[in-house]
């Protein structure tokens, strides 16, 4: 399985709707904060500044949509 990771903030409806649709999934993922200074500087590592971001293996998918992040989770 690829590690995912969720970049996100506290108020944005499109990360808690990838949240709870990774939740429902039960796929396990490391959520980080961007409100962090940790968390600033991870996303800028990857050349973001909105959210949500999801990191999936070594691929990254900015937004959320559920296609694009299946068809991205079951490429090798």
């Amino acid at each position: 399985m690829k590690k995912i990771t969720l970049y996100t903030m506290k108020n944005c409806p499109h990360c808690k709707t990838a949240q709870q649709y990774l939740d429902k999934r039960n796929l396990p993922y490391r959520l980080c904060n961007v409100k962090t200074p940790s968390g600033q500087k991870e996303l800028a590592r990857l050349g973001y500044r909105a959210v949500p971001v999801l990191k999936i293996g070594d691929a990254i998918l900015n937004g959320f949509s559920i296609k694009l992040f299946e068809r991205i989770l079951k490429s090798e």
